[in-house]
């Protein structure tokens, strides 16, 4: 197996367990590395640390093992089952009413570059690295041995994840199995998952957990859904008991996907209705209006570059909804940028509280659930952050 040799001093983060190698820590490597070969990371001393993937770029190696062991079917199998056995023990996988779960989580569960969501009967594979993808078969071989009756589809969906430079002429579709049934189970809800054209694998897994507390808190409330994408918190909201449930997006697309999930869910109930138009245009003309109201946005950040620009981004948004929200309202607001800390987050919604001139107190401090795990050695994938206020 061919090496990467690492500048003195460089092996520290992996003598933590952190699963990169950067680019500025490599001193040289050997000839005929092909981006997403199996590469040996060694100490400057000539010592083996890692194995892993190889790719251009600022992130050059996600370490798949600490151990020198060859990457075999077994090594699939074995990763997969803990996961799987993790979801169990959680009580995400195996439940009768709920099939839908993250089963592999990236660097969470110890395969940097790969997620799988399983939805029913398929499971949707997303490859975020080349290495990934280059293994794509031997894995989807290894998770229907692993998962057995669980799954019968395996959905392969990383047209927009991998890099276009790699130029490695991936397609989205069904690398096991077909089906045209897209309806899958949360938590005794059903709602349609859009795998071939929606956002991420086709559904926002890691917001389960905050739906239900949504759900807790909705009844009698009028309710809005803010970035609603595809519903998920208004169908919660309902059977909750709230009494009127208004879903919020720019894209007319997510509207639509929206009340397709409420009508498989209540039917013809007049509670909800929908509406494509921007956030702050909508929120400026419907004041004193609403008792619950989540903000959910889609990332502000997808890199360091435009973290400062992304707080204040924040905090205008949770400011303007400070100031529309009815007194005694709640207020469930989100981040899923990864560069963003709960310090950054929590600052943001400060100063949003602190502008408004509310009292405003911290009911709850939400987080990514139990099949969305956060690896001890890389702190970076704990990216979902989420405070529950209560607004005077």
């Amino acid at each position: 197996m061919k090496k990467i040799y690492l500048k003195k001093g460089k092996e520290e983060s992996l003598g933590r367990f952190h699963p990169w190698v950067f680019s500025g820590a490599i001193a040289k490597m050997d000839d005929g590395i092909e981006e997403g070969d199996f590469v040996h990371v060694i100490k400057s001393n000539g010592e083996f640390i890692a194995i892993g993937h190889y790719q251009i770029g600022s992130i050059a190696v996600r370490v798949l093992s600490f151990k020198d062991k060859e990457i075999t079917p077994a090594f699939w199998e074995q990763h997969l089952e803990t996961a799987l056995q993790v979801r169990i023990v959680s009580g995400m996988a195996d439940s009768p009413t709920n099939n839908t779960y993250r089963l592999i989580h990236g660097e969470g569960d110890f395969l940097p570059g790969l997620v799988i969501d399983c939805y029913g009967k398929t499971a949707v594979m997303q490859a975020h690295s080349v290495g990934m993808h280059v293994c794509r078969f031997d894995i989807a071989d290894a998770l229907m041995k692993v998962m057995g009756e669980r799954i019968e589809n395996i959905y392969y969906k990383s047209e927009t994840t991998l890099p276009y430079k790699a130029d490695l002429g991936q397609e989205n579709g069904f690398i096991v199995g077909s089906t045209p049934d897209d309806i899958a189970t949360e938590n005794g809800l059903l709602f349609h998952v859009d795998w071939l054209r929606g956002q991420k694998t086709g559904f926002f897994v890691d917001q389960r957990d905050n739906r239900s507390l949504v759900e807790h808190y909705a009844k009698g409330k009028k309710v809005l859904n803010m970035f609603c994408y595809t519903g998920g918190f208004s169908f919660y909201a309902m059977r909750g008991g709230a009494e009127l449930v208004h879903s919020v997006d720019s894209s007319e697309k997510a509207i639509s996907l929206t009340n397709k999930n409420v009508e498989l869910n209540f039917q013809s109930d007049t509670r909800h209705q929908a509406f494509c138009e921007d956030a702050f245009k909508y929120l400026d003309k419907n004041e004193n209006v609403y008792d619950l109201i989540v903000l959910d946005p889609p990332a502000f950040a997808k890199h360091r570059g435009a973290l400062h620009n992304a707080l204040k981004g924040y905090t205008r948004l949770n400011l303007k909804a400070l100031q529309q929200i009815k007194s005694g309202g709640i207020l469930f607001t989100f981040s899923c940028s990864q560069v963003v800390t709960k310090e950054h987050f929590r600052n943001a919604v400060f100063t949003a509280c602190a502008q408004s001139g509310r009292k405003v107190r911290i009911l709850h401090q939400l987080h990514q659930p139990a099949d969305h795990p956060i690896n001890i050695y890389h702190p970076e994938g704990e990216y979902l952050k989420g405070i529950v206020l209560y607004v005077e």
